[in-house]
């Protein structure tokens, strides 16, 4: 799993539909999620900070979570299916702990409003993740087919830990 971080709510090209945009801590990758527009302003109002005078469904929630002493450990967004995700929040009380099925648009509006941490399964951002510093990746990529050209066999074997005994 790797951790990512909101970065906003972006609004497709093409459809005009708005997105969640996660990166990864190195911000070379990127994964937009398709949301609904309440659920849009649900989570840039709490990327802005801002509290409703009166409570709005996911701040509900993060509440009946703090005053019932249930914490949100983390957020797993872990599968993609017929281009739609699927996320659980992890929660323990009293020592238990559970998973509970939810939309990732909820459970990033949550997990903000409660400081947790959102997780993604490598499978997901292999599936649906767009590179963002791909200069970084080529340079990378660069770099290693440099170090393996200059490595002869007997090296190769040396680095991996194959020496003959004798």
């Amino acid at each position: 799993m790797i951790e990512m971080k909101v970065t906003g709510i972006v609004l497709n090209a093409a459809s005009r539909s708005p997105m969640i945009l996660l990166k990864d801590s190195s911000e070379r990758r990127a994964l937009p999620i398709f949301i609904g527009q309440a659920q849009a302003e649900a989570i840039i109002e709490a990327l802005e900070g801002h509290r409703p005078s009166r409570p709005l469904t996911h701040d509900l929630f993060a509440n009946i979570l703090n005053d019932c002493n249930v914490k949100l450990d983390k957020v797993i967004i872990h599968s993609l299916t017929d281009d739609i995700f699927y996320a659980v929040l992890c929660i323990e009380f009293n020592g238990i702990k559970k998973e509970i099925d939810c939309r990732p648009s909820d459970a990033v509006a949550i997990a903000l409003r409660t400081n947790s941490p959102i997780w993604v399964l490598e499978e997901v951002i292999a599936d649906a993740s767009i590179p963002v510093d791909t200069d970084a990746d080529d340079a990378e990529r660069q770099a290693f087919r440099k170090f393996i050209s200059s490595l002869s066999p007997d090296q190769l074997i040396k680095k991996g830990g194959y020496e003959e005994k004798h």
